[in-house]
């Protein structure tokens, strides 16, 4: 039904926020989720507690670069088989059900970290790479979603929303952690491992918890697919659908130019997300510090990232990327110089001006530049680029450590990936690409439809 847009003073602030009906706070509950595993599992505590304690014994360099190599192992494991589970969810209403599966796989693994202690390198990078298949198994059919819940003309704002309050959550559960691994004593917690190792219990159950909502009100998808293109089983109509896509993407050439510049600058920002904090430990910055610079990083990212989805309506997704990506690459000049905890801090500020804002419009833009009845197999390619561009980097990143015995050169290598993402971003046309998806969408029909007449 038509409804007029009031002018955006005039607009409920849950309109604004792009959370103002109710299976799009369902929706987004999972970015709170997900985005508190990330900050402390990925970013934060979990990888100081591996430096610190579960890489006991081993040098720092080779620390990292082990690091690193489980990070690559576990999105390898899933991007691989993405795109075909993906177009397999487009033939049958399954989405939610494998989202779940891949998020208890995660949740069990974030929980056994518990057991990790001195020395077990082993146990936390075995976890560690079930942590990533899970996490990352499970937002591609999260982000399958967002095309379903939110309309064309809300997607910008309904992404950034997502994840504007992912760093809420994520801020909160990141502030917890932190008072409990500096204050143990606070909650009659002896000090030592004790105080990390809950708070990965707690993450888990986070997880688990913020889970629910979208299980519950987000309403499954009902499978369409193109005129005549029914009948078979549901994994023979996936395959046959993937055959096509892949012969077919120069119909998506817009979509197709997006997933490869998100390959190279998304592996950037990855590598970024992932390696800043062992990084930092291995140039001597303090335990308090990293933790606290991540904290800026929630921060700062929580108006940061709404305001970037209001920017959108106005300049563009596009344009906002490049701004934010063009901040990631004086970032990482910074970075390549720094040796105190003061400039850590300050580059934390400029990573949480942009990051949320990139992110969310990058998934966004491809989302309104697909037809919704691929969203599961597209989102799936999507879901590759997503995952090799969280590869690639610390692969490159391990690699630059083997040569030189030191971060600081692979921390650089990480600004070639914003320059040429860049100017692949910069030929992407906007409408046109939504133009297309459109048309392709009319022509959809219901799954159970398709084959008759």
């Amino acid at each position: 039904m038509p409804r007029s847009t009031p002018p955006e003073a005039q607009q409920p602030l849950l309109e604004r926020l792009g959370l103002h009906r109710r299976e799009l706070r369902a929706w987004a509950l999972y970015e709170w989720a997900t985005t508190g595993l990330y900050v402390v599992i990925v970013t934060a505590v979990f990888p100081v507690y591996y430096q610190t304690v579960a890489a006991d014994g081993l040098a720092p360099a080779v620390a990292s670069q082990r690091y690193a190599l489980a990070t690559t192992l576990g999105i390898v494991l899933i991007a691989l088989p993405a795109p075909f589970i993906g177009a397999l969810t487009d033939q049958t209403p399954a989405k939610k059900r494998l989202l779940a599966s891949f998020m208890l796989l995660g949740v069990g693994a974030t929980g056994a970290l518990f057991y990790v202690e001195q020395g077990d390198w082993r146990l936390a990078l075995g976890m560690f790479v079930l942590v990533n298949i899970g996490v990352n198994g499970s937002t591609v059919f999260y982000d399958a979603l967002l095309p379903h819940v939110a309309g064309d003309d809300e997607v910008d704002q309904v992404s950034a929303g997502a994840f504007g309050l992912g760093y809420v959550g994520a801020t909160l559960l990141l502030l917890a952690s932190v008072v409990v691994i500096e204050f143990p004593g606070l909650f009659g917690i002896p000090e030592g491992t004790l105080p990390a190792r809950l708070t990965f219990l707690a993450t888990a159950l986070w997880w688990l918890l913020f889970t629910l909502p979208l299980l519950r009100v987000v309403p499954e998808p009902r499978p369409r697919v193109a005129p005549g293109e029914g009948g078979g089983s549901a994994a023979r109509r996936a395959l046959g659908r993937l055959g096509g896509t892949l012969r077919d993407l120069r119909s998506y050439r817009q979509a197709f130019l997006l997933l490869l510049a998100y390959l190279v600058y998304g592996d950037g920002i990855g590598t970024i997300i992932r390696l800043a904090t062992v990084y930092g430990a291995e140039i001597g910055i303090g335990q308090t510090a990293l933790l606290g610079a991540v904290v800026i990083v929630q921060v700062v990212g929580i108006p940061a990232t709404f305001a970037f989805g209001a920017l959108a309506g106005v300049v563009g997704a596009k344009r906002c990327i490049l701004l934010g990506l063009a901040v990631y690459g004086g970032v990482t000049i910074v970075a390549y110089f720094m040796t105190s905890a003061t400039e850590f801090f300050v580059l934390a500020f400029c990573i949480g001006l942009v990051q949320g804002g990139t992110q969310s419009l990058s998934r966004s833009l491809f989302a309104s530049m697909i037809p919704r009845y691929k969203s599961g197999e597209l989102f799936g390619f999507y879901g590759v680029m997503d995952k090799f561009a969280g590869m690639i980097g610390p692969a490159v990143f391990a690699g630059v450590i083997s040569l030189t015995g030191s971060s600081r050169q692979g921390i650089l290598s990480v600004l070639g990936f914003f320059a040429v993402g860049a100017a692949l971003l910069w030929f992407v046309d906007e409408a046109e690409g939504r133009r297309v998806a459109q048309r392709a969408q009319a022509r959809a029909v219901p799954a159970d439809a398709a084959g008759q007449g």
